[in-house]
């Protein structure tokens, strides 16, 4: 299991916002930095127009454990940030998880699978 850790300056933050390369679809916008660390750093944002605290919180929790569970699967070294748009607090897991992964791939994010003979 991979160590990541939270994302929390703000400079950090707007480095993913600005240098770093995005996707986006109805629920989520994905960013991905390429940093120098050794493991990823996540972080998320869930703005006030989603819905009131426990749905954010909500909404939080899902993306935590969305990333937690395919974490082995992305590539390392990575700041990623996950901002939550109002479809999102609406959603089911399911749903997130696609768009999770849709975007994710999109950004080259996931490992390439090994192709067997």
């Amino acid at each position: 299991m991979k160590v990541t850790t939270p994302l929390k300056e703000n400079y950090l933050f707007r480095r993913a916002y600005q240098r770093g390369k995005s996707e986006a679809d109805g629920r989520l916008v994905l960013y991905v930095y390429r940093s120098r660390n050794q493991g990823n750093r996540l972080g998320l944002t869930v703005s006030t127009k989603v819905g009131n605290a426990v749905i954010r919180n909500r909404v939080r929790r899902r993306l935590r454990e969305i990333y937690r569970f395919h974490e082995d699967r992305l590539n390392c070294g990575m700041d990623i940030v996950v901002v939550a748009r109002v479809r999102a607090a609406h959603s089911k897991y399911s749903q997130l998880e696609y768009s999770f992964l849709k975007l994710a791939d999109k950004l080259e994010l996931l490992k390439k699978e090994k192709e067997q003979p």
